[in-house]
């Protein structure tokens, strides 16, 4: 029994182990651009570029992974993610110049792609109902302890000015993975499609009970191909609701906290290292907040979580920008006040949008088509994560950090509508019978 328990343990771990790369790589690259303009000369447009050239690559990693996941399985496309990482991380790590600083981050930003993509629906499909909210959740406390990871990482090679250091530790949990995934079993529902009936039934019996496979009718057979799913109209709605709950997740305002929180610390007015160092707090807050999650996500419904979250986030904003204007960015008053705010934003966006959306995501989708469904979900959010990283910067030295802050707020109050208005709740049910109510509400 103890045996079965630790290898039930070991799965879930290294099944969200992509999402602790994500979040190094989300994370790193804040911390390592003091240092790098010290070697390698970047304009606010360059830095932006490096920034978010991760993302052009996960706009093409989240795309191509679903369909490849779907096709080949979960477990053979996490080992080449992993690889992927590795190539990555070396290439950034030996970077002389702008250009391949560039070249490594979209070199991480396809493995990154890919992580959002199949991690998720991993955990989902892995998972038993009643658990399948805080075991889902598990893709985003690991890209928490990324970025905290990266966050202390910064922070130990921060004297030394170590930034090749900082991007290129990434390796190691890059191997960890790569090796990790071969004790991996492949996941229950991709078996049924791709293998056989009994060859599923022995990988649920690692992570349900005996009984509790045939009660929760999830050995079925659905005759409609991945690509026929896709294009069906039953679908098209949920499609659309999956990519917009993606996309303003990214676009709400956590992207450029991650990204750039040190050199917004540093403008105003905290030196470097201090300014490193004020994230390592905002990390630890994102940590604990996200196990906060995980121990509520199964007891109260998705959307009255994501309410909650963005009340708090937006009120943490405003309240942020309005105290910016009225006290100035460069006192010590103020740069401390950017702090708490930032803070008070992580804590209201770690124990809801932040897990809510990789729970639900995998959710919302039929089995057939959930590694291709989700996979065009998370390349809007790649988009989203993009535009972020791209623009923030410009839009920070043209308006002020305070305005822009306000332009997320803004954004938090259509999100708001969008989960009141468009969004299924789905706690408690399996994903069987989410699919069969979402044909039945848009049979026509």
């Amino acid at each position: 029994m103890k045996g079965k328990i630790l290898n039930k343990k070991m799965i879930f771990f290294f099944g969200a182990l992509g999402g602790l790369l994500y979040g190094y790589d989300m994370g790193v690259i804040s911390g390592a651009l003091l240092f790098i303009k010290n070697d390698i000369p970047l304009t606010s447009f360059t830095e932006g570029l490096v920034v978010s050239s991760m993302l052009f690559g996960a706009i093409f990693g989240s795309g191509f992974s679903g369909p490849l996941s779907d096709k080949f399985g979960r477990r053979r496309l996490v080992f080449m993610i992993s690889i992927i990482f590795i190539i990555g991380s070396l290439v950034l790590a030996f970077a002389p110049n702008m250009e391949a600083l560039v070249v490594g981050r979209l070199i991480i930003g396809l493995a990154v792609g890919g992580s959002t993509a199949i991690v998720p629906v991993y955990l989902s499909e892995m998972a038993p109902t009643e658990s399948r909210g805080s075991l889902s959740s598990l893709n985003q406390l690991m890209i928490t302890i990324g970025i905290l990871s990266s966050y202390l990482v910064n922070y130990a090679f921060a004297e030394i000015e170590g930034w090749r250091w900082m991007v290129g530790l990434a390796v190691v949990p890059s191997l960890i993975l790569m090796i990790g995934v071969l004790f991996m079993p492949e996941s229950p529902r991709w078996l049924l499609e791709h293998r056989s009936e009994s060859a599923a039934r022995r990988v649920m019996k690692l992570t349900r009970k005996s009984g509790e496979i045939d009660k929760m009718h999830e050995i079925n057979r659905i005759s409609e191909g991945t690509w026929k799913v896709l294009a069906s109209s039953w679908l098209r709605p949920t499609l659309i609701i999956g990519c917009t709950f993606a996309l303003l997740q990214q676009i709400i305002g956590i992207n450029a906290i991650i990204y750039y929180a040190p050199t917004i610390f540093s403008q105003a007015g905290l030196g470097d290292v201090t300014a490193i160092l004020g994230t390592v707090g905002i990390g630890s807050v994102n940590v604990l907040m996200t196990i906060v999650a995980i121990m509520i996500i199964d007891k109260i419904d998705r959307k009255k979580l994501l309410i909650t979250g963005n009340i708090g986030m937006v009120a943490s904003l405003v309240i942020m920008a309005v105290l910016i204007w009225t006290l100035g960015l460069d006192s010590n008053l103020g740069a401390w006040i950017i702090v708490a705010c930032l803070s008070l934003f992580i804590i209201f966006f770690a124990f809801t949008w932040g897990p809510v959306l990789w729970v639900m995501l995998p959710e919302l989708f039929p089995m057939r088509a959930r590694g291709a469904a989700t996979g065009i979900a998370a390349l809007a959010l790649s988009i989203g994560s993009l535009l972020v990283a791209q623009f923030f910067p410009m839009l920070a030295e043209a308006l002020g950090v305070g305005q822009v802050f306000l332009i997320f707020a803004v954004i938090g109050v259509v999100a708001l509508i969008f989960v009141i208005k468009f969004l299924p709740e789905t706690r408690g049910r399996s994903l069987e019978e989410i699919e069969a109510d979402l044909r039945k509400r848009t049979a026509s």
